[in-house]
């Protein structure tokens, strides 16, 4: 407990995490490039980004493009956040807030691409609307994205991979849609860049192959 409450004092005392409390957190929609990047680059988030692995990774990797780790966890997001200060990244950010709340923090089409890796499965039926992949949660990333701006997921979860395929196949507002069900076997591999979350190493060492799709709103 000391730890995380140490956590929380840090994050609470860094530029690069946006929280309740602070100024940006209540005026930040529509201003992340302006205010916050101070650039005009493209905008990736990460949803339920955890500790921030994809996040971090990605900016590491494309300097000439922002990202944004979001998490409601701040013990996670704290470790993404020290991550990024040590390589003294910055084009990284953090927003603390439930997914569900995102439309709070981001204009209609601010957003360029999205990743969603391994949220929590939801497994009980009674769950199903809250699962990040279900219905209403595509329709909200739709509204944010830019138009032919990607969404991507990853999950171990066959099930939830499978509940998200169902949730897709009604729609009929989706192109350059392609998906796999072992993605280290796939054409789709070099995608996702090979970066691994902490939940990725964890359940590959376990067997479980690792599920993408990808796909752009008409």
């Amino acid at each position: 407990m000391k730890s995380k409450l140490k956590r929380f004092e840090i994050i609470a005392t860094r530029e690069n995490v946006i929280e309740p409390g602070k100024e940006l957190f209540n005026t930040i929609k529509g201003n992340w490039n302006k205010v916050y990047f101070k650039n005009s680059q493209p905008i990736t988030i990460e949803l339920a980004c955890g500790r921030g692995e994809y996040t971090v990774g990605l900016a590491k990797r494309f300097p000439e493009r922002n990202y944004i780790g979001i998490d409601k966890k701040g013990d996670r997001i704290w470790k993404g956040s020290t991550w990024a200060v040590e390589d003294q990244l910055q084009n990284v950010g953090f927003l603390r807030t439930g997914i569900l709340f995102i439309e709070s923090f981001f204009e209609v089409g601010e957003v360029d691409e999205i990743w969603l890796t391994f949220p929590d499965p939801l497994p009980r039926k009674r769950d199903a609307e809250r699962r990040l992949s279900s219905r209403k949660f595509i329709d909200m990333y739709k509204k944010l994205l830019a138009p032919a701006g990607f969404f991507r997921f990853k999950t171990d979860n066959t099930d939830l991979f499978n509940f998200t395929l169902d949730e897709l196949a009604q729609r009929g507002d989706i192109v350059d849609f392609e998906y796999t069900h072992d993605l280290y076997q796939s054409p789709l591999r070099a995608e996702c860049h090979d970066i691994k979350t902490k939940y990725e190493e964890m359940f590959s060492a376990q067997g479980e192959s690792i599920k993408y799709l990808r796909l752009r709103f008409k």
